[in-house]
C-alpha cells in the first residue's frame, strides 16, 4: 500500500476519507492522526514524523476550527496556505490530508457539543471561556472520521493535551494518545503559527517567554521552593520587555493544573503573554 514519496490524498469530505481508509483498516494498519489548523511548521513535522515511524498510514487534519476562537480572537486571519502545507507533507511521505470546510465538519442544524471539566477550566480556560468546548468538540469528531490507532499532539499546548487525554479516558476511545516535546526556534521561542504575525522587533522580544520559564528553573536549581517567588521573578522578566502583558504566569500540579502551594515535585510552569496584540503561550516542566 505504501509507495513512494509523493503528494498526500486531499480529501475535503468525510465520506471519501472514510472510503481511503478503509483497505487499510481491514488490512490491520495501523492508523496514525496529526490534528492540525495548518500553517504547519517544525512542531508539527515532528509529530508527522513520529506516526510515519511509529504507524502504518498517517492522516494529518488541516482545519482551522471556528468554535474554538472567540468573538475577539484572531480566527479571521489565522495564517491559512494549503498548498504550502501539502508540500510541506509531501516530503515527509504522508498518506491523507483531511481539509474540509466548516459546512463538512458543522452542517445545518449542528448542535451537539463535548465539554471536557476539570482541567479545561484553568488558565486558558479562564482566558479563553469555550475555547476548550470547541477544542473537544471538534477534536472528537476528527478522532469519530479518523478512528487512528494513535494521535500525536504538542507538549507547547500542554493544557489542550489534558483535555484530550481527559477525552480519550472518558469516552473510552480505543486511541493512544502521544505527546511530544516543544520544538524551539535556536534562541528558545516555541514554534507556533502565531509567530507569524510578529514584526521582527517583536519577534526579537518574544523570547522573553522563555527567558521567564529558564528564570523558574534556575530558582528551583539554586533551592527555591515558594511559587509564589518564582512566579514574581517571570512576571518581573516579562513585563521588562516594552509592549508585553500578561494573561498568566503559573506554577500548577501538571496532572490538575491547580496551584501548588510549595514546590514538592515536579510542576508546570506555564505563561500566557500578549505581545503587540499577539498571544503567545509557553510551559516548561520543572523538576526539582
Amino acid at each position: 500500500m505504501k509507495d513512494e514519496v509523493s503528494r498526500p490524498k486531499l480529501f475535503r469530505t468525510v465520506a471519501d476519507l472514510r472510503e481511503f481508509l478503509l483497505p487499510w483498516r481491514r488490512a490491520g494498519k495501523r492508523i496514525g492522526f496529526v490534528p492540525t489548523m495548518g500553517a504547519l511548521h517544525e512542531g508539527h513535522l515532528s509529530l508527522v514524523r513520529a506516526s510515519k515511524a511509529e504507524t502504518d498510514c498517517t492522516v494529518v487534519s488541516i482545519y482551522v476550527n471556528p468554535t474554538q476562537f472567540g468573538p475577539t480572537e484572531d480566527f479571521a486571519r489565522y495564517p491559512r496556505n494549503l498548498e504550502r502545507d501539502m508540500e510541506l507533507l509531501s516530503h515527509e511521505g504522508v498518506e491523507a490530508v483531511f481539509a474540509p470546510d466548516d459546512a463538512e465538519m458543522y452542517p445545518p442544524g449542528y448542535n451537539t457539543w463535548v465539554e471536557v471539566k476539570g482541567v479545561s477550566e484553568p488558565l486558558e480556560g479562564e482566558c479563553r471561556p469555550g475555547h476548550f468546548r470547541g477544542v473537544a468538540t471538534v477534536v472528537l469528531k476528527l478522532f469519530n472520521i479518523v478512528q487512528p490507532d494513535v494521535t500525536y499532539f504538542g507538549a507547547k499546548d500542554y493544557q489542550q493535551s489534558l483535555v484530550v487525554r481527559q477525552l480519550i479516558r472518558d469516552l473510552n476511545l480505543p486511541i493512544e494518545l502521544k505527546v511530544l516535546p516543544t520544538v524551539r526556534e535556536p534562541d528558545g521561542l516555541a514554534m507556533s503559527s502565531r509567530n507569524s504575525y510578529l514584526s521582527p522587533d517583536a519577534r526579537s522580544r518574544a523570547t522573553v517567554l522563555w527567558k521567564s520559564l529558564q528564570k523558574a528553573q534556575d530558582l528551583l536549581a539554586q533551592g527555591e521552593r515558594d511559587p509564589q517567588v518564582i512566579q514574581e521573578a517571570m512576571r518581573q522578566i516579562i513585563l521588562s520587555v516594552p509592549g508585553t502583558s500578561i494573561d498568566y504566569v503559573a506554577l500548577v500540579d501538571p496532572e490538575t493544573l491547580s496551584p501548588v502551594s510549595t514546590i514538592t515535585g515536579p510542576t508546570l510552569a506555564a505563561v500566557a503573554v500578549r505581545l503587540e496584540g499577539t498571544r503567545l503561550i509557553d510551559n516548561l516542566l520543572l523538576q526539582p
